[in-house]
C-alpha cells in the first residue's frame, strides 16, 4: 500500500490515506463481477468437464457414438457460456481498471482469454474431426486428443482461481477488524 497526503484547506491540516497499488474503481457491483464472473466459470469447469463428462459414459445404455454426441453438444453450449463470461470479464476489467496495462489482473486476464482461444480455436476443431469419424463408424482406437482440452481447463481453472485470490485481496480491507 503506498501512502498519499491530502491536504485539509479548512484547517490547514495534512492527513494520509491508504491507496492500493492496483486499486479497483467502480461500484461495489461492477467490482463484484470480477469475482463472481470467474466463480461461475469455474462451476461450469467442475460441473461439465469434471462430473458431467466423465459419468456420461458409465450411464447404462450410453454408447461411445451417442456419448460423443450429447458430449459434443453440451461442450458447444459451454463453449458459448465461456465466450461470453470472458467478454463480460474482460469488459468490465476495462471498465474499472481502464486500458490494459501491468497490473496482475489484466495478465490473468488476458491469460484466461489466450487459453479460453487455444481451446476453442484449435484444440476444439481437432476434437470435432475425431468425432466425426467415430460418429461416422471409422474408430480408429483410442486418442491423447482428449487430454489437451482438459490441460487447456485445468490451465483455466488455475488461472481463474488466480484472478479470484487477486480480486479478493484487492477488495478486501488489509485491517480484518474494519469487516465488523
Amino acid at each position: 500500500m503506498k501512502k498519499t497526503a491530502s491536504s485539509n484547506k479548512s484547517t490547514g491540516k495534512s492527513s494520509a490515506r491508504k491507496v492500493a497499488s492496483e486499486p479497483i474503481g467502480g461500484g461495489r457491483g461492477k467490482r463484484s463481477l470480477l469475482f463472481f464472473l470467474p466463480a461461475i466459470w469455474l462451476g461450469l469447469i467442475i460441473g461439465i468437464s469434471l462430473i458431467e463428462a466423465p459419468l456420461k459414459f458409465t450411464a447404462p445404455g450410453i454408447t461411445i457414438p451417442l456419448g460423443l454426441g450429447i458430449g459434443r453438444r453440451v461442450f458447444f453450449a459451454m463453449n458459448i457460456v465461456e465466450v461470453i463470461l470472458a467478454v463480460v470479464l474482460i469488459t468490465t476489467l476495462v471498465r474499472l481498471l481502464g486500458r490494459p496495462s501491468r497490473q496482475k489482473l489484466w495478465g490473468l486476464g488476458i491469460a484466461i482469454s489466450v487459453v479460453l482461444a487455444i481451446k476453442i480455436l484449435v484444440i476444439r476443431p481437432i476434437l470435432n474431426i475425431r468425432t466425426d469419424a467415430v460418429l461416422a463408424g471409422n474408430f480408429a482406437g483410442g486418442s491423447t486428443t482428449h487430454y489437451f482440452y482438459v490441460a487447456a481447463d485445468a490451465a483455466l481453472f488455475i488461472l481463474l482461481i488466480t484472478f479470484m485470490v487477486v480480486v479478493t485481496r484487492r477488495l478486501l480491507p488489509k485491517n480484518p477488524q474494519a469487516l465488523g
